[in-house]
């Protein structure tokens, strides 16, 4: 690995369909904006829960970004 310098941004997916979808729509938005994302850790995972069953589900992510 190459000396790199990055910088870590928080951000939250969601989705109806699990977690994986939640974090895979994150990163999709989230590099709409933001270039050369490299990698992202999953910090939280939790849920949305109507009438008794799981409506969303919600995802907190680090995602890290080359900035040199």
């Amino acid at each position: 690995m190459s000396n790199h310098t990055y910088k870590l941004v928080e951000i939250v997916g969601s989705s109806p369909d699990g977690c994986d979808q939640a974090i895979q729509s994150a990163i999709a938005k989230a590099g709409e904006t933001i270039k050369n994302i490299d990698w992202f850790e999953v910090v939280e995972t939790r849920g949305h829960i109507t009438n008794g069953k799981i409506a969303h589900y919600q995802v907190t992510l680090k995602i890290g970004f080359r900035v040199s």
